[in-house]
């Protein structure tokens, strides 16, 4: 098994808040990919550059877990990428996984 830890910014790049559906939107996705989630309470602060400039992130972190052949770890990592890219407009997401 393999425990995917994804975390979403409450902000976009400029600055302005994310609407509440959006995170909704996303658990509901990852529910039909996966099977289930799980979602932390505690905001996570994170800072990070992309071209030279340097952000600043509040984010919540969700698990999925999967199985753990290589196949489906490339095919979860790349779906869950995907799908994060376009529901937040965010050019960089955290994304980790764990055996």
């Amino acid at each position: 098994m393999v425990r995917f830890e994804i975390l979403l910014p409450l902000y976009y790049n400029d600055g302005n808040p994310i609407k509440q559906e959006k995170y909704l939107d996303t658990n509901q996705e990852l529910v039909a990919q996966f099977g289930a989630t799980s979602t932390d309470t505690v905001i996570v602060s994170g800072r990070w550059m992309y071209q030279g400039i340097i952000y600043d992130d509040r984010l919540i972190r969700i698990h999925v877990d999967t199985n753990d052949s290589p196949r489906a770890i490339e095919s979860s990592s790349a779906n869950i990428s995907r799908s994060l890219k376009y529901a937040f407009s965010k050019k960089i997401f955290g994304l980790q996984f764990n055996k």
